[in-house]
């Protein structure tokens, strides 16, 4: 029965650690970007800006190959074992790229971090460990810490850089990730009861569905697209900065501090205002029509120290928009019982982004010039425009989980179908074999006590 109850010590616990987790290891993947392609230009072989947008997107390569594949070894051989397994390739290749001596050894780091794809393990962990009515707030721990991580490392790279370089940063990112190595077994509960959860796992049976939905792939593209711009931007922008502002690489914190305050400072209000109002979209297209219009800028700016920050707080301030509401389109456009599939696919294209992103700002920044790179997020954003224009206004809704006492198959669907009959409730399955009722609500109102009476009565 669904209890509006605050979490217990248990899962709290569980949710804070596995938040530091993501954290610690994002803090660790996001510091060397402001200040790699520097670094790996004064590497043997880092003269081709090829080599170096390949050392940025390799991670994202072996991230996205392995993210599904670890998320089913976690139903069969255990969260917390593939997690470990994970964690350990993740510090194998942080210290590997540590110790290159040039840019093809740190081009095998990256690719061996990227290995330690434990996303998918880390959230079915925490289904396991939450009650379904608190599990989105959970999962909104993680996001929130991700988030934060991020903007942390725009700030800390380059002053750390100075402090320890980029070998010092990549061992740091190793330690980070023995630390969440150790947050796992000292923090982290064991699960009595570890099994699928239709929104956290994934289904292979239903990736077929979840691909071939033409509202999802629209989103699918759209987080490609936007980290795919992030990562090729990172190319070229170090670079342009220091030669344009005169500024060295250790001070560039001075400019992504502010930077990402102001994208902050405009990003809640706008997301506060499209969920409340119920104007998601309208936010949506406007901040990708925003991520088109840096980057077009960008094309004719790149030569101005003030035009590039300029541009890079219209990027930031889309970015964040677009990484805060993707996943709640996601949770809204997806059906209730492929929502942890369809997140998979989402995170797994996050992951090709960026490995296209690193590969091909590279690529361009090297045969044709800084400003094609530009070119390239911007013919990505126009495309991405047109798809978010053109997708459907989603419905104002929430996904709501409700245990269940067992029951049999016959009772599964009779109840769904007395729940979908019910005031606001808009989708409803009764899965007996999970023991959970996931429930599509409209978030204006709907039948709360007639849902937890039948519920309650099943």
């Amino acid at each position: 029965m669904y209890v509006s109850d605050k979490m217990t010590p248990t899962e709290l616990r569980a949710s804070v650690g596995l938040a530091g987790i993501f954290g610690l290891r994002m803090l660790g993947m996001f510091l060397i970007l402001p200040v790699f392609a520097i670094y790996a230009h004064g590497l043997p072989g880092g003269d081709s800006q090829t080599l170096i947008g390949l050392a940025l997107g390799a991670y994202g390569l072996t991230q996205a190959m392995l993210q599904l594949p670890f998320g089913m070894a976690s139903d069969h051989w255990g969260r917390k074992r593939v997690i470990y397994f994970g964690l350990l390739l993740f510090v194998i290749g942080s210290f590997v790229a540590a110790s290159a001596s040039d840019i093809y050894m740190v081009i095998v780091g990256r690719a061996i971090q990227g290995a330690g794809a434990i996303s998918a393990a880390v959230t079915a962990l925490l289904a396991d460990l939450t009650r379904e009515e608190h599990r989105t707030k959970a999962m909104a721990m993680i996001g929130s810490t991700i988030g934060l991580a991020f903007a942390a490392s725009m700030a800390l790279g380059p002053l750390l850089y100075q402090a320890i370089g980029v070998p010092g940063m990549f061992e740091l990112t190793g330690v980070l990730a023995l630390a969440a190595m150790g947050v796992v077994y000292a923090v982290i509960p064991d699960p009595r009861d570890s099994h699928f959860h239709s929104d956290a796992g994934i289904a292979p049976a239903r990736l077929r569905d979840v691909l071939r939905d033409s509202q999802l792939w629209r989103l699918d593209f759209g987080i490609f697209a936007l980290h795919a711009a992030q990562m090729a931007m990172f190319v070229v922008i170090p670079f342009a900065l220091r030669e344009t502002g005169s500024m060295p690489e250790a001070q560039h914190w001075k400019i992504y501090l502010p930077v990402m305050l102001g994208a902050f400072a405009f990003m809640v209000p706008a997301i506060i205002y499209g969920e409340k109002k119920a104007k998601l979209k309208p936010i949506f297209v406007f901040a990708v029509a925003l991520l088109l219009l840096s980057q077009l800028m960008m094309t004719v700016l790149i030569q101005s120290f003030w035009g590039i920050v300029s541009m890079l707080l219209l990027f930031f301030i889309a970015f964040n928009i677009l990484e805060a509401s993707l996943p709640s389109l996601i949770s809204r456009l997806a059906p209730a019982r492929s929502k942890g599939t369809a997140m998979g696919v989402y995170n797994t294209s996050q992951s090709l982004g960026l490995f296209a992103g690193g590969v091909s700002g590279g690529l361009l920044s090297h045969y044709v010039g800084q400003w094609s790179v530009f070119a390239f997020g911007g013919a990505l954003s126009a495309l991405w425009l047109v798809l978010a224009a053109s997708m459907k206004t989603p419905p104002a809704v929430r996904t709501r989980m409700f245990h269940i006492e067992p029951m049999s198959a016959e009772a599964a669907r009779e109840l769904s179908r007395r729940l979908i009959g019910l005031d606001g409730v808009m989708e409803a399955v009764v899965d007996p074999e999970e023991g959970a009722a996931y429930l599509k609500v409209e978030m204006a109102g709907w039948d709360e006590e007639g849902v937890t009476k039948l519920i309650g009565g099943a």
